[in-house]
C-alpha cells in the first residue's frame, strides 16, 4: 500500500513546504499553513464523466466550429459574459458575504429553465428547504429547475451525468469534497481538485458550469490563484450590502471581453438590470455645489457618465490626509502634485477627499481632468457648472491629453442633458458636431480651470 504524503499548504496562496511554518514564504500570510495528506490515487471522479479519450490531431484537421452562444435572459449577465454562455465554458463567480451571488445564480437558472431548458442548481451551503423558500421569494417555479443538496464531488459529478443539463451552478466550491484526498473541504486540496474535475466534465460533456467562489478579506476569491487560471471567465460581483446598486465586473474571459461590466439593483423580489447606470449614479446629484463634477468613463462598450465629489479641509495634523475612493491613489495623488507645480495651488496644508459616487470604481485615465476640477472647485470653493461633463488624460506637465471613444462619450453626455463638455483638444479636431452640446478644447489644465472657474 502506498504510503500517504503530508506536506504543510498556505490555505491563502497554495504554497506547500514539507514542515509547518508561521509565515509562508510566498504570499507573506500569517498562520495560513495547514496540515494536508495527499492520497495515492486521484482523479476518481474523473469515471463519471462522458466521452472518449483524446488524441492529437493536426491543427488543420480540427474541425472549425462556429461560436454559438446561449443567452441566459438576464441581459446584464449576458453583457459581462460577452454575449451569452459558451458550450463547455466554466465561470467561476466571487464576491462579498450576502451581496447577491446565490441569487444570480438563482435567477439566470430559472431564465435557462423558463425557456424549456433543463438545469441543475447543487448547494453545498444550503438545504434543498432553504433554496425553495428563496426561490419563491424571486419567481422561481420552473420543472426544468432541478435542485441537489450534496457537498459530494462524485455524487454531484453522478448525477450530472444522469441529467444531462443544459447548465449547472454549483454553490460553492470550498463546500465540496472528494475522499480521495484527506483533507477538510475548502483547504487548498479540495478546492483545487474539485475544480479541476468540474472543469474535465464541463470540457467533455459540453455543459456550461458556473462555480461560486468565497472571497478573502482582501476581496479575492479565496484558494489558490490557479483556480482563477483553471476556468474560463472569472466574474467579480462588487458593491457595498448598504447600498442597493451591484456591479457585475469580469476579471479574465476566454470568449469575450474583460472590460464589460453589468449594473444591478437588489429588490425585495431578487436582482433588477440597471439599463441606464448613468442616470442611476447621477439621480441623487445636488447642484451647483462645490467640489462636485460630472464625468465620462467606458466600460468595453459603454459610456457611464458618473459624479465626482472632492472636499478641501485644513489639516490639523503634521501630515494632511489623502484619501481616494473609486478612483487609484496613486494617481489621484500624482494630479495632486500636477496641482500644486503646474497651477500654483498650495494643498500641502489641506486634507483633500475624493470620492466617486454609487461605489463605482473608475480606472481609466479619462477621469483625470474630472479629478483635477473637483478638487481646484474645493479648494477655491467656487461651484462648477451642473450642466458641463469634464473629461480627459493629464500629464505630468500639466498637459490635457487625448482620450479613446470620445465620440461615443460626448453623444451619451448630450442625451442626458449636459450643454456643455470640456476635453482635450486634440480630439475636438477629430469630432464631428454634436447637437444640443457646446464643446470646449483645452490644451493645459490652467485653461481647463480658467474655462470652469473663471
Amino acid at each position: 500500500m502506498a504510503k500517504e504524503k503530508t506536506y504543510f499548504a498556505c490555505q491563502a496562496c497554495g504554497a506547500q513546504s514539507p514542515r509547518w511554518l508561521g509565515k509562508c514564504p510566498d504570499c507573506g500570510g500569517w498562520n495560513t499553513m495547514v496540515e494536508e495528506r495527499e492520497a495515492a490515487q486521484r482523479g476518481a471522479a474523473a469515471k463519471y464523466v462522458e466521452g472518449a479519450t483524446s488524441r492529437p490531431m493536426p491543427i488543420a484537421e480540427i474541425a472549425a466550429e462556429g461560436e454559438h452562444r446561449t443567452s441566459v435572459g438576464i441581459g446584464e449577465l449576458d453583457r459581462v459574459l460577452g454575449g451569452g454562455l459558451v458550450k463547455g465554458s466554466v465561470v467561476l463567480v466571487g464576491g462579498d458575504p450576502g451581496i447577491g451571488k446565490s441569487t444570480l445564480m438563482l435567477q439566470a437558472m430559472e431564465e435557462l429553465a423558463s425557456r424549456g431548458g433543463r438545469v441543475l442548481y447543487v448547494s453545498g451551503e444550503e438545504s434543498a428547504r432553504q433554496i425553495k423558500l428563496r426561490g419563491e421569494r424571486l419567481g422561481a417555479s420552473s420543472k426544468g429547475l432541478l435542485v441537489l443538496a450534496e457537498n459530494s464531488l462524485e455524487d454531484i459529478l453522478s448525477h450530472a451525468s444522469d441529467v444531462k443539463p443544459d447548465a449547472m451552478v454549483v454553490d460553492s466550491i470550498q463546500t465540496l469534497f472528494t475522499p480521495t484526498i484527506t483533507s477538510a473541504p475548502g483547504s487548498i486540496s479540495q478546492v483545487r481538485e474539485g475544480a479541476a474535475q468540474l472543469v474535465v466534465f464541463a470540457k467533455k460533456s459540453g455543459t456550461p458550469v458556473f462555480i461560486v467562489g468565497h472571497v478573502t478579506k482582501d476581496g479575492s476569491i479565496a484558494g489558490p490563484r490557479v483556480l482563477e487560471h483553471m476556468v474560463d471567465t472569472v466574474l467579480y460581483f462588487e458593491g457595498d450590502r448598504g447600498h442597493a446598486f451591484r456591479i457585475l465586473r469580469a476579471v479574465k474571459n476566454r470568449f469575450g471581453s474583460t472590460n464589460e461590466i453589468g449594473v444591478f439593483e437588489m429588490k425585495g423580489a431578487g436582482l433588477r438590470e440597471v439599463e441606464n447606470p448613468s442616470e442611476i449614479f447621477l439621480a441623487e446629484r445636488l447642484l451647483d455645489v462645490t467640489g462636485s463634477v460630472v464625468v465620462s468613463t467606458v466600460e468595453g462598450t459603454r459610456p457611464i457618465m458618473a459624479e465626482l465629489q472632492a472636499l478641501v479641509t485644513p489639516t490639523s495634523f503634521g501630515n494632511p490626509r489623502r484619501t481616494a475612493i473609486g478612483v487609484d491613489y496613486g494617481r489621484f495623488t500624482l494630479l495632486l502634485a500636477v496641482l500644486e507645480k503646474r497651477v500654483g495651488l498650495h494643498l500641502m496644508g489641506q486634507d483633500v477627499y475624493v470620492n466617486v459616487v454609487g461605489g463605482l470604481k473608475v480606472e481609466e485615465p479619462s477621469v483625470d481632468l474630472g479629478v483635477i476640477s473637483a478638487v481646484a472647485s474645493a479648494f477655491k470653493d467656487i461651484p462648477i457648472p451642473s450642466r458641463t461633463v469634464m473629461m480627459g488624460e493629464v500629464g505630468l506637465g500639466g498637459e490635457v491629453r487625448a482620450i479613446g471613444n470620445a465620440e461615443m462619450r460626448v453623444r451619451e453626455a448630450a442625451k442626458l442633458g449636459f450643454d456643455r463638455c470640456v476635453m482635450p483638444k486634440s480630439n475636438l479636431k477629430k469630432l464631428p458636431k454634436v447637437k444640443g452640446i457646446e464643446l470646449v478644447g483645452v490644451e493645459q489644465v490652467d485653461e481647463a480651470l480658467e474655462v470652469i472657474l473663471g
